[in-house]
């Protein structure tokens, strides 16, 4: 039996969008990061914990450019003062957005991140919210990413499991790697002083 995680008081679910977990692009196991994201995404309602929803702005004719289908939330945001959409024009999930001002006007030091993809917007995410001494913790089957192609030269193809295995070991031992988004406990955002509305931010 695995140790018991302390709680977290936000969850960032990172790029959960139409073209990465449904169509012909979609992750592998796609199912399987719905299914623990919404669950992730219930239980951080229903404790009072601040959620928010990354989703990335991608160039013109990408799976997820702006407004196109692909680009729509899979799982949509709720009103309130505890759960936010935030648009992203980076992997990095505070680089040009308001995501650090939302974190802090909540009081929250500890966040869970999930979604997609694990060795670019998910692990860069996380990695800027520990070098920002932020609590960091990475459910083990709530993150993915697509298998990596051969290089000629260079290597075989890498299956997508394996690749998210390494995103997820490059975070050093400051991550909390966890087995099961079940693992993961959440508690109330510590204020509500200036609580971000949902929308475009």
């Amino acid at each position: 039996m695995s140790e018991p995680v302390s709680p977290v008081e936000a969850l960032i679910v990172v790029d959960v969008q139409s073209a990465a977990v449904s169509g012909a692009r979609a992750v592998p196991d796609a199912a399987r990061i719905i299914d623990r994201t919404a669950d992730l995404i219930d239980r951080a309602r229903a404790a009072g914990a601040l959620v928010v929803h990354l989703q990335n702005d991608g160039p013109a004719g990408a799976d997820d450019e702006p407004h196109t289908p692909g680009w729509a939330l899979h799982h949509p945001a709720r009103t309130g003062p505890s759960e936010t959409v935030i648009r992203k024009p980076e992997d990095d999930g505070f680089e040009r957005t308001p995501l650090g001002d939302v974190l802090t006007d909540a009081g929250v030091r500890a966040v869970a991140v999930c979604g997609v993809m694990s060795e670019m917007c998910v692990r860069a995410t996380a990695r800027r919210a520990l070098d920002l001494d932020y609590r960091v913790v990475l459910p083990h089957d709530a993150h993915a990413t697509h298998d990596i192609p051969a290089a000629e030269g260079i290597s075989d193809a890498v299956p997508a499991a394996m690749a998210s295995r390494v995103a997820e070991w490059s975070l050093g031992s400051e991550a909390e790697i966890v087995a099961h988004a079940s693992d993961v406990m959440f508690t109330p955002r510590p204020c509500s002083r200036d609580a971000p509305e949902p929308g475009l931010r």
